[in-house]
């Protein structure tokens, strides 16, 4: 112990001695590191992290896999008749449903009108995660019924922030969407579940309405004694004997089987490429900081030659050397390691203030223990990897010449060596971040078919049962769209159901005349106001729009778009034609971009869409639609949009006092809200390649710094012997321009195979994009004509005449 203690104050000294290389590699490696604490902290979080429920392995959701023409294996949504036989029919198993996700709701207590994220539970929930309510009891099979009584679970915050921590609010009626709901629970502090709602109402499932599609989410627990084998061959015979089995459906000739899979797998799936991929690139990082910083300490090693050469005359022999250069190197990759956690929160604290809220599935991302000691391991690893070639090349020390020149040129090769790796794994990472880019940019610059400039949109939840009587709902929308156009520069106000650029809800069509008739498909569906397409400036194609004279008694009409005429009709006039038997299409609009629902593809695209009149929407349809979308009201207006938010609430609060607006948006917020997750994709990839470059440039100045100062007494010579200034320029900078080369050849052939695994995320662009890959080569080359250059500028300072008098 006496020894290492020796050992460590050597090092601390040596590192004193030396700031500047101290705080290159501490900095190098604190920006490495970090990057990759933070990436490993949502791998973590996501996939690694146990579920905070009691026996979380005994946890499940239901997968279905297809195998023929369209094979597929993801999470399988159920309907109304596949709930009840699964809840009835497959005892290995306690069963759950849910909501796909949150809904916004209005909640009014006391003078106070909030909105909140309410989840959809059905009765056996908090059994399958094993919740225990800190007060009250969780829902019961009559509430769960349709038509049940109206009862509410309140999350701990909601009830602490909101009721003041009441303990006599059970039993309380609350008015929540309209209605009296009865408080019957309160959750404990700290819980979380796959929704993480504020509060939680009864899903009341059944095979009519909503259950008639496939808009239920499972959570399944295995019972003591069964197993996962035993529960899916439970689930394929009980599911076996369904009237429709949807998934063969346009699909002939597929297999259909179901299975289980881990909970937090089926609430990671989504993320879980993305996530790894910042992983990989986060690892490149730590590589290329590793191999810069090897090359430096390489460097380091070499002027120490007499020291060592000294040691080893009195007696040390070359292990104790070797196991001194280690410690110094371990070190340094200790203190790197704790500045990299500090990195690496910040990074994670940034990364995370670029996600919308509720975006992960998970509610914290830790700094916990397995990070921590995911951090040590690194450091250590670091300590190998650069520390390395550097302890080993003291085994090249000779005591009579001190490292001669031919061991400068070994290590001076082996920098080059490390050169070449550190810039293809930049190239790698460039090429990546570009084609991102690229993607991108062409996401965003789509036609919108709108003039999206000047409008400010605003939802609300009318998820009401005020608003499910059609008559209070069409003066709600009359009362509160006349209201904003009254806003002074508003030039006109509408509400839709949704937006362009948004989701927007799926329904089935049918044909009702000519020779397509009798076709079904499925279409997007918005209901809208008269002023929607001219309050957008929605390009009319052919007939008309709605007006104020397609009322509920009227004819039933809708204006399709171009994406559903060129479908169905083959891009002939639909002006005319009906549709769903009675409905008539009056006019076509041009194509928006929306966020698919139909189809598996960009995350903006043009599809098949019918708009119906407000006014036309009945009691059933309002009742339904609401539950999973908020209505947006648009206002276009002449001046700024910024400072209508008031004024707009002030707007619909004439309408309705009890409705508050849930957000404002511009419509360059409703995209990138779209677009998030390829924006922090860029911002992630982006910021990892330019550090790389950074590092690979920084790598090649010090590769041929090095060389000018390992070769001024040659260049000087070679100067008073008629060498130019430029000819010994070109001669030391070619080492590291060489290196460099190599390095970008090598890079483009690893992106040949490692760009492959992009083709899902890219949209757009392909692959092997010529700009892209051309921007790739130009920046590196144009980096390692900086990073070359510089430092033989120092040649021009020097002076042949006075290393002639050294010689």
């Amino acid at each position: 112990m006496e020894s290492w203690g020796q050992h460590l104050r050597f090092a601390a000294r040596q590192l004193r001695r030396n700031p500047g290389f101290t705080v290159t590699v501490i900095i190098t490696l604190a920006l490495s590191i970090g990057a990759n604490t933070a990436i490993f902290s949502l791998v973590n979080a996501l996939m690694l992290k146990s579920l905070p429920y009691s026996h979380p392995e005994r946890l499940g959701t239901i997968y279905t896999r297809i195998t023929g023409s369209r094979a597929s294996d993801e999470r399988h949504g159920l309907n109304g008749e596949q709930w009840e036989l699964l809840r009835d029919n497959v005892p290995a198993l306690i069963s759950a449903v849910s909501s796909r996700g949150t809904s916004g709701v209005n909640l009014k207590w006391g003078s106070q009108v909030q909105y909140l994220r309410a989840g959809r539970i059905s009765a056996n929930y908090l059994d399958v995660l094993a919740i225990q309510p800190m007060i009250g009891r969780s829902f019961s099979p009559d509430e769960d019924r349709r038509h049940g009584p109206k009862a509410t679970i309140l999350s701990f915050s909601l009830w602490r922030n909101t009721f003041s921590s009441n303990p006599n609010i059970l039993g309380q009626a609350i008015l929540l969407k309209g209605e009296p709901y009865t408080v019957i629970s309160v959750l404990p502090e700290g819980t979380t579940t796959p929704l993480n709602a504020d509060l939680y109402t009864a899903l009341q499932p059944s095979r009519d309405g909503e259950g008639g599609g496939t808009n239920f989410e499972s959570i399944t627990r295995l019972r003591d004694g069964a197993t996962w084998q035993e529960a899916d061959g439970e689930i394929n015979r009980t599911w076996s004997v369904r009237a429709h089995r949807y998934e063969s459906t346009n699909n002939p000739g597929v297999q259909v089987t179901y299975h289980s899979v881990p909970l937090q797998k089926g609430q990671t799936d989504i993320l879980r490429p993305q996530v790894l991929a910042l992983m990989l690139a986060a690892g490149f990082i730590l590589l290329i900081a590793c191999a810069n910083l090897a090359g430096l300490t390489l460097v380091r090693m070499m002027r120490r030659t007499s020291e060592v050469a000294t040691r080893l005359a009195l007696g040390a022999s070359r292990w104790q050397i070797q196991k001194q250069f280690w410690i110094e190197n371990l070190l340094l990759a200790l203190v790197g390691g704790a500045a990299g956690i500090g990195v690496g929160l910040l990074i994670l604290r940034g990364l995370l203030l670029l996600l919308p809220e509720h975006f992960l599935p998970v509610a914290r991302v830790p700094l916990d223990g397995r990070v921590m000691a995911f951090t040590l391991v690194v450091s250590l690893l670091t300590s190998i990897l650069f520390g390395m070639l550097p302890a080993l090349a003291t085994r090249n020390v000779d005591l009579r010449s001190s490292m001669g020149s031919r061991a400068v040129a070994k290590v001076g090769s082996l920098r080059q060596t490390l050169i070449v790796g550190e810039v293809a794994l930049t190239v790698v990472l460039l090429a990546a971040s570009g084609l991102l880019i690229r993607t991108l940019i062409h996401l965003e610059t789509l036609p919108p078919g709108f003039n999206p400039n000047g409008v400010m949109t605003a939802k609300a939840s009318l998820d009401d049962a005020r608003f499910h009587d059609p008559a209070a709902f069409r003066k709600l929308l009359d009362e509160g769209t006349a209201a904003m156009r009254q806003i002074p520069g508003v030039q006109n106000a509408a509400v839709g159901l949704s937006l362009p650029y948004e989701r927007t809800l799926n329904a089935g069509v049918t044909l009702s005349d000519g020779k397509e008739a009798g076709q079904q498909d499925g279409t997007d569906l918005v209901y809208v106001t008269p002023g929607y397409f001219g309050t957008l400036q929605m390009p009319v194609l052919a007939g008309r729009v709605f007006t104020d004279d397609d009322g509920p008694n009227a004819q039933h009409v809708t204006v399709v778009n171009q994406a559903f005429a060129r479908k169905f009709y083959g891009g002939a006039n639909p002006v005319g034609r009906y549709i769903n038997k009675d409905m008539v299409i009056v006019g076509e609009v041009a194509d928006v971009s929306v966020s698919s629902g139909l189809y598996e593809g960009a995350p903006l695209m043009s599809e098949q869409a019918m708009y119906i009149p407000a006014a036309q929407v009945n009691a059933q349809s309002l009742s339904l639609v609401h539950v999973w979308f908020q209505p947006d009201w648009v206002v276009r207006t002449a001046g700024p949009v910024e400072g209508l938010t008031a004024q707009m609430q002030r707007a619909l609060a004439s309408a309705d006092p009890n409705l508050p607006f849930s957000g404002f948006y511009s419509m360059q917020d409703l995209l990138a809200k779209t677009l998030v997750m390829q924006r922090v994709e860029v911002a992630l990839l982006g910021a990892m390649a330019a550090l790389a470059l950074l590092l690979s440039a920084v790598g090649i100045f010090a590769l041929v710094a090095n060389m000018v100062a390992q070769r001024t007494r040659e260049i000087g010579i070679r100067m008073a012997l008629g060498s130019t200034v430029g000819q010994a320029m070109v001669q030391v900078g070619r080492s590291g321009a060489g290196a460099s080369c190599v390095g970008l050849f090598v890079g483009l052939v690893l992106c040949a195979g490692a760009l492959r695994v992009m083709r899902s995320v890219l949209y757009g662009v392909g692959v092997y994009d010529a700009p892209t890959l051309s921007t790739v080569v130009l920046t590196l080359l144009l980096v390692t004509l900086l990073a070359t250059t510089l430092p033989t500028l120092r040649i021009a300072k020097i002076d042949p005449a006075n290393t002639l008098r050294e010689e």
